[in-house]
């Protein structure tokens, strides 16, 4: 006796589409009538779900936040020294920057089509920004990092390099340059 897959939900697939969408075509490139007929559910189940493209947006960026947060507190748990995980943080954005299909971060992404800083949608970039330098500064301090401040801030720029210069670059190229930058960073004393 085989069990069925559990169906998914109307949201289940609203989110699916959409994030499949955003990430491969842009957000404001992606109408929501595409949206809707791509997941196969009624205008009115959409406008139920997400009062607007807007929430949307918002959503997707949330979910993406929890997928990023749990996968590099999944490195965190793997080493209990901080400098290896920091290292192994950077080689996971250097694996998923040299993925088929890579388009770079979608937060830098998503700012770069939503402008303004008080925008919900920036405000929720925003958030995941501080929530990513936090986590470098957290495991800095850990590690004794004489300036865990400032580095933090130097190990979001070379973030952001990875993520915007994967789709542009060659990452596999820049790898060792990456590492060797990075560790020069956490052996500064």
């Amino acid at each position: 006796m085989t069990v069925a897959a559990r169906p998914r939900s109307a949201r289940e697939r609203l989110m699916s589409v959409a994030t499949a969408l955003f990430y491969a075509e842009g957000i404001h490139a992606v109408g929501i009538d595409r949206i809707i007929a791509e997941a196969a559910v009624a205008k009115a189940t959409f406008y139920h779900h997400f009062p607007s493209k807007d929430d949307l947006v918002r959503a997707y960026l949330i979910e993406e936040y929890q997928r990023q947060r749990d996968a590099l507190e999944a490195v965190r748990q793997a080493t209990p020294d901080p400098r290896a995980a920091l290292l192994g943080m950077f080689d996971l954005l250097l694996d998923n920057a040299v993925r088929p299909r890579f388009r770079g971060c979608p937060f830098t992404n998503a700012a770069v089509e939503y402008p303004d800083p008080a925008h919900p949608v920036r405000r929720t970039i925003a958030d995941y920004r501080r929530w990513n330098r936090e986590l470098y500064r957290t495991l800095l301090a850990s590690a004794a990092h004489p300036d865990p401040d400032g580095t933090a801030t130097v190990l979001m720029a070379i973030r952001d390099g990875i993520v915007a210069g994967g789709s542009l670059d060659d990452p596999a190229v820049l790898e060792p340059y990456v590492r060797s930058t990075v560790t020069r960073l956490l052996d500064a004393s």
